[in-house]
């Protein structure tokens, strides 16, 4: 695309700003023009938008709400860098949702995480928007429920590894996890998760960045 080409012509890639705008005189804008990120808004906005639901039950009525923690590290390229994100995220029957039959075991989820990693010695803003589909599988006793998941959102980061080319990229990811319910009756969710970022060749540069997760919390 000519268009995004001129528009991201001179930026350099090893500029990397503070997050709380230290050396920020003279820099460059690290944010490329509006053509690939209105690419990637427009990508989600398709995923999260279409009709209104024709099952019993709509956006407003999720099943569970879940808060928790998420902790991770990345393993490629190098530096690698650790995170810690806080998150929550609204959970939904599936069919009771999507105007189509499903599983019953399968559940959707609506995911937001906001936090930090420890990129070269400075801390940096992370912050994601995901949808998952959710799947239950045999339930091993009455406390422990297994389950996988998987889905795609969006990512921005305020840093760029080298070969990095935006910092507002998509935001694959998969992983199992499992539920437990306490003998208080309150429900505790963990799973481990392979997260990945890459702007889908949006842009010429696209080194895409790979991270094992670990997430734990509670049920509402």
């Amino acid at each position: 695309m000519p268009e995004i080409a001129l528009v991201l012509k001179g930026k350099r890639k090893n500029q990397q700003p503070t997050l709380f705008g230290k050396r920020l005189a003279g820099r460059e804008s690290a944010m490329p023009g509006p053509g690939p990120s209105a690419a990637i808004i427009a990508v989600l906005a398709i995923l999260l938008a279409g009709p209104v639901p024709a099952g019993e039950r709509g956006f407003g009525s999720p099943e569970r709400l879940g808060i928790g923690l998420t902790l991770g590290h990345s393993y490629d390229p190098s530096p690698t860098f650790g995170l810690l994100q806080i998150g929550g995220f609204l959970q939904y029957d599936y069919d009771r949702l999507w105007p189509h039959p499903a599983p019953e075991p399968l559940f959707f989820k609506m995911e937001g995480n906001l936090g930090l990693v420890d990129y070269e010695g400075n801390a940096r803003l992370l912050a994601s928007a995901n949808i998952l589909a959710q799947y239950y599988l045999a339930a091993a006793s009455r406390r422990w429920r297994p389950y996988v998941e998987a889905g795609i959102g969006l990512i921005y980061s305020d840093f760029q590894v080298e070969g990095q080319g935006l910092r507002l990229n998509f935001n694959p990811q998969a992983g199992i996890g499992c539920d437990r319910k306490s003998d208080s009756g309150a429900v505790w969710y963990g799973n481990f998760r392979i997260h990945h970022l890459s702007n889908g060749d949006l842009h010429r540069d696209n080194r895409g960045v790979n991270s094992v997760l670990i997430q734990f919390g509670r049920y509402f």
